[in-house]
């Protein structure tokens, strides 16, 4: 089957149903580029627009004649493109991890306001068996074996990767035959960078039999693996959890009758929503929190009540963190009242201490201290959770956002 039409058949069968628009990422690189006609191909014979999206991290004085590239690319085709600029690098931590989360956050921002629903990237398989061989690595289990998912929604866009069982190099030769010119990154030479030492060590072991067709292989078998479990766990979340005060309480005798991966799967599920990190803890941290049930842990605070194991919000997390009436807080609350120029925030160990009714609410302290209050200034005007009756009738109320679809919703994403 030709190129073109093993791309279009992965569209098809990645996509829920045919788009009116569909987004494409193309950083003016040969997998972008040859992903940008491909899916323009596919559009035409579908009736399918397409919109294109350059994100310029601003860390490599090429990158503007790439981008200016990539939209030279799309003038032709008459696709629609734009360029969003990233300066958020500080010189510290990951590079490239930073750069990949902005640049997600960027081009979901561009898809939302394009009221584009879905988003192709253009990662191969040899990006897939990088990614294995660098999380065989670090140690990953099955959820970071299973490598990239060719379909995965996050931040309201369905993410496709429907050239991810295509080599680089059959990407750059369908190029070359069509006179289809690209950029070639320099970065990808740069062994600094973890990606380009895995793609040198790829190489290497080649003969051995371990070649990129092959990892690739073992991710889509984790893959499957994966969602064997990630069903066991919506189970056990099920019978166990109830997403409750913007925090998660799991019955401990339920989570102690299940097999040990089940339940650090639906405990790093719970801290995952409401800390709200797109990473699962590791591994170490993760089982000594399970073991001790209390600690801290990625944003949030586990606290053991009556046999009920809570993952609560870190009040120390959110102290800073404000918002006005009407609007979500925390991704987890919207309180609603009769002021609009007062602030929500985090109610904190000393605006508990102003509730001594706090104890009627059937909720651990832990809960109540990250949950939003509401203040003028320094001076406290409602406790909508922890003193409740008081704040309802002064006309405010707290609604949560999160509920239990949100646990079985992470809990089964993959």
């Amino acid at each position: 089957m030709t190129l073109d039409r093993r791309a279009a058949a992965a569209l098809d069968r990645l996509l829920p149903e045919v788009p009116e628009r569909l987004g494409v990422a193309v950083s003016g690189g040969g997998d972008s580029m040859a992903l940008l006609h491909l899916c323009h191909a596919w559009g035409a014979a579908r009736g399918v627009a397409l919109a294109a999206i350059t994100v310029d991290h601003g860390l490599r004085p090429e990158a503007a004649a790439e981008a200016a590239l990539a939209a030279q690319a799309c003038a032709a085709l008459g696709v629609p493109h734009e360029t969003r600029a990233w300066s958020g690098w500080d010189g510290r931590g990951n590079l490239q991890d930073a750069a990949r989360q902005a640049r997600r956050a960027l081009i979901a921002d561009w898809a939302a306001e394009r009221g584009v629903g879905a988003v192709a990237l253009g990662h191969t398989l040899d990006d897939q068996a990088e990614t294995v061989l660098m999380r065989l690595a670090r140690g990953s289990g099955v959820d970071g074996l299973s490598g990239m998912a060719e379909a995965a929604r996050d931040r309201g866009t369905l993410w496709l990767r429907p050239l991810l069982e295509v080599r680089r190099d059959e990407l750059r030769a369908w190029l070359r035959r069509r006179d289809i010119p690209w950029a070639d990154d320099p970065s990808n030479a740069d062994d600094r960078f973890a990606r380009v030492r895995a793609r040198a060590i790829l190489a290497a072991c080649a003969p051995l039999g371990l070649d990129a067709p092959r990892l690739a292989r073992t991710a889509r078998s984790m893959r499957r693996a994966r969602a064997a479990l990630a069903a066991a766990a919506q189970d056990l979340a099920a019978r166990a959890a109830e997403v409750t005060a913007g925090a998660v309480a799991l019955d401990r005798a339920a989570l102690a009758a299940a097999p040990e991966e089940t339940r650090l799967r639906v405990i790093a599920g719970a801290i995952g929503l409401i800390g709200g990190r797109a990473y699962r803890p590791r591994l170490d941290a993760l089982e000594a929190l399970a073991e001790a049930g209390t600690g801290t842990l990625h944003g949030c605070r586990a606290v053991t009540v009556e046999g009920r194991l809570w993952i609560a919000r870190e009040a120390a997390a959110v102290a800073d963190l404000t918002a006005r009436p009407g609007a979500i807080w925390d991704r987890r609350w919207r309180v609603t009242g009769p002021r609009a120029d007062a602030a929500v925030g985090a109610l904190g160990p000393e605006g508990l201490a102003a509730c001594p009714g706090w104890p009627a609410t059937g909720l651990p302290a832990a809960v109540l201290e990250a949950s939003p209050a509401v203040r003028d200034g320094a001076d406290l005007v409602a406790a909508p959770v922890a003193a409740p009756d008081a704040a309802a009738a002064a006309g405010w109320r707290a609604a949560p956002v999160l509920g239990a679809c949100d646990l079985a919703a992470r809990l089964g994403a993959h």
